[in-house]
C-alpha cells in the first residue's frame, strides 16, 4: 500500500520514536485541533446555548478540576466513586457545579468523548483488517464484522434483555463469528483480497436481513426505536455510562494495536516472506483480527453501526504518513476521533433542531470516497 507520504522499509526495526516525523506530528496536531474546535462547537449548542468562550470556561471550570470526586464520579459512577473515597477516608459529599459546567459535563461532553472513542476504535480496526487481508478496501463494515456485532446487540436488546450490561462482550462475539464465517467462505487453499471483500458483502447482507427480521419480534415500540438507532449509528442520548463502557476497551484495543504494529508490517511483506522470517502467519493473523474485532465491537456497543470510518481514516492517514504501521496506527488513533467528532457535529447541527444519526453522515462521506478508491485502483483492493 503505497502512500504519497514518506515511506520506510516495511518491517524495518527502528529505535524508540525514530519513526516519528514531521508529517505524523502535523497530522496529530491538526487532528487534536479539529477535535478541540468541533468539541467546543458541540458543547456550545443546545436548548441552553452558550458562546465558545463560555463553553471553554465550563470545560475547564476549576470547580470540576479541583475536586477529584467529581472526575471520579464521572469516570467510575457514583456508587463506585463513593465507595473508593470512603475506603480512602475522603469526603463523599456532593459537589455543586455551576449551571454551565453541569450542562457541559453531564450532558454534552460525554457525547464528544464517546465520538472520539468510536473514531479511534473504528480507525485502528480498519487499519488492522487492511493489513491482515492485504486489502486497502477492507474495514469492519465491509468484512461483515459490524453487521455481526450489530446482530448480536439486537439479539441482546430484543431477546436477551437481561444481558444488556454485557453489550461489549456480545458485540465482540457477534463480530468474531461474522469474521470467521467470512474467512471460511473466502478460503480456497488460502484467501485473496477480492474473495474476502466479496465474502464480507455476502455475510453483511445476510446478517442485515436477520437484523431487519428481528424487528418483527419486538413488541415494545421503545425497543424498536432503540434497535433502529443501533443499526443506523447514533450518539444521541449518550451519557457517562457509555463513556465508562467504551473507555477500558478503547485503551486495551489501542495498546494492543500499537504493540502489534511490527507484526502488521511483516504481514504486508506477503505470506511467504513472513514465514521465512519465522512468523506463524495464521496464528498472528487471527490474533490481530481479534484485536480489530474487539475495537470494532467496543464502538458498536456504544454507538451502533457507524459505516465507512474504518475504511476512510486508515487510507487518508496512509496517504499522509506512509505505510509503516508504527506511524499509521498512531495517526489513526488521532485522525479517527477528528473525523467522528466533526461528523457528529454535522449530524447534530445540519438540520437543527432535528438530529440525524451520525452513521448517515459518515455514510454520505464514505460512499463517494469508497467509489473514488475503486475508480483510482487499477486492481481493486490489491496491495
Amino acid at each position: 500500500m503505497a502512500g504519497s507520504g514518506p515511506t520506510t522499509t516495511v518491517g524495518e526495526d527502528e529505535g524508540w520514536f525514530e519513526w516519528v516525523d514531521g508529517s505524523l506530528v502535523s497530522l496529530i496536531l491538526a487532528s487534536v485541533a479539529i477535535v478541540a474546535v468541533a468539541g467546543l462547537v458541540q458543547v456550545s449548542f443546545g436548548s441552553y446555548s452558550m458562546t465558545i468562550g463560555q463553553a471553554w470556561g465550563a470545560v475547564f471550570d476549576p470547580v470540576v478540576w479541583t475536586n477529584p470526586q467529581v472526575i471520579a464520579t464521572f469516570l467510575l459512577g457514583e456508587g463506585l466513586a463513593n465507595g473508593l473515597f470512603s475506603t480512602l477516608g475522603l469526603s463523599t459529599a456532593a459537589v455543586d457545579l455551576p449551571q454551565r459546567a453541569l450542562i457541559v459535563w453531564n450532558i454534552r461532553l460525554p457525547r464528544v468523548l464517546v465520538a472520539a472513542f468510536v473514531g479511534t476504535n473504528l480507525a485502528i480496526s480498519g487499519a488492522i483488517f487492511q493489513a491482515v487481508t492485504r486489502n486497502e478496501l477492507a474495514s469492519p463494515f465491509i468484512l461483515g464484522v459490524s453487521s455481526g456485532a450489530g446482530l448480536a446487540i439486537l439479539l441482546t436488546l430484543v431477546v436477551f434483555s437481561g444481558l444488556t450490561a454485557l453489550l461489549p462482550v456480545t458485540a465482540s462475539l457477534g463480530g468474531a463469528v461474522a469474521f470467521l464465517i467470512v474467512y471460511a467462505i473466502a478460503w480456497q487453499n488460502g484467501t485473496s483480497p477480492v474473495r474476502l471483500v466479496l465474502a464480507g458483502v455476502i455475510v453483511s447482507t445476510v446478517f442485515q436481513s436477520l437484523q431487519t427480521g428481528l424487528f418483527f419480534f419486538a413488541d415494545d415500540l421503545g425497543i424498536v426505536q432503540q434497535a433502529i438507532s443501533w443499526t443506523t449509528g447514533s450518539l444521541t442520548g449518550t451519557d457517562w455510562e457509555q463513556v465508562r463502557i467504551a473507555l477500558p476497551w478503547t485503551i486495551l484495543a489501542t495498546v494492543l494495536a500499537l504493540a502489534g504494529a511490527r507484526q502488521l508490517n511483516v504481514l504486508l511483506l506477503g505470506e511467504r516472506t513472513a514465514k521465512s522470517l519465522g512468523m506463524s502467519v495464521e496464528r498472528v493473523r487471527f490474533a490481530l483480527s481479534g484485536i480489530a474485532i474487539l475495537a470494532a465491537a467496543a464502538s458498536i456497543s456504544v454507538a451502533g453501526i457507524v459505516s465507512f470510518v474504518g475504511l476512510i481514516v486508515p487510507h487518508v492517514v496512509r496517504n499522509l504518513v506512509g505505510s509503516d504501521y508504527k506511524r499509521l496506527m498512531v495517526g489513526c488513533v488521532f485522525a479517527g476521533p477528528a473525523l467522528m467528532v466533526a461528523a457528529d457535529v454535522g449530524a447534530r447541527l445540519a438540520l437543527n433542531p432535528v438530529q440525524i444519526p451520525v452513521g448517515i453522515v459518515t455514510g454520505l462521506i464514505g460512499g463517494p470516497y469508497f467509489l473514488y478508491l475503486m475508480r483510482k485502483q487499477g486492481s481493486i483492493g490489491e496491495v
